[in-house]
């Protein structure tokens, strides 16, 4: 049973892996080896992200290139890339008022509105879902695997499950908490054949070594800060 999997980047990252740095060095073949329900055969990784600007860490970028250099050692995972945006714009202050880092004094009454930097990210969640869609009519596998908890995702993967007829299991980067929202979202779980979670014992097994080299002899080390 061929399966293809559809990483979203930016969702893993953010749930899973920005409080936890030790698991960054993450290789995805060895991390969808250990998700495969047998007897599955992983035949596909679609990678989505965007490269990280200097605006978001200064040091950023340089660690970003060379995760994305020690993901190119695995043949079987493809990179599509979407893009930041930045900007700002005007966004309603939140009551009670709260800032990080604390304490802050303010001026009352507090302003309604303040100017914020704003980052999105663009692309990423539309690129992998065409994918999806595509590669289900096309049958370019018999089951894929989506790992996110976005809920953007619902509707593709309801054609492709209730309209093509294709088996789609989600991923959930972490495992709900005590008190805190459903993961996955109950619309994604609605849809899905299966759902499985990430847990610590997969990362800590899945992470590449501590020096990557490529076919062409250059090597890659693990980012310093990654611990």
């Amino acid at each position: 049973m061929n399966t293809t999997y559809y990483i979203d980047g930016f969702n893993l990252y953010h749930l899973r892996l920005k409080p936890n740095r030790r698991f960054r060095w993450l290789n995805l073949k060895l991390l969808a080896d250990q998700l495969s329900p047998a007897p599955s055969i992983v035949t596909k990784i679609n990678f989505y992200t965007a490269r990280v600007s200097t605006k978001i860490d200064p040091d950023a970028p340089a660690r970003q290139r060379v995760y994305l250099k020690a993901l190119s050692s695995e043949p079987l995972i493809e990179i599509h890339y979407g893009r930041f945006l930045f900007g700002e714009r005007l966004a309603k202050l939140a009551v009670p008022l709260e800032t990080r880092p604390q304490p802050y004094v303010w001026n009352l009454p507090a302003p309604i509105l303040v100017k914020i930097n704003k980052i999105e990210e663009k692309g990423s969640d539309v690129n992998l879902a065409s994918h999806l869609i595509r590669d289900a009519f096309l049958k370019k596998f018999d089951t894929a695997v989506v790992v996110s908890n976005d809920t953007d995702l619902v509707e593709p993967i309801r054609i492709v499950t209730q309209e093509i007829g294709k088996h789609v299991g989600i991923v959930a980067p972490k495992r709900p908490i005590k008190g805190g929202p459903p993961i996955p979202s109950p619309s994604l779980k609605k849809y899905a054949t299966f759902v499985l979670y990430i847990d610590n014992a997969h990362l800590t097994a899945a992470q590449f070594p501590q020096m990557v080299t490529l076919a062409d002899g250059t090597a890659y080390s693990k980012p310093p800060t990654w611990v």
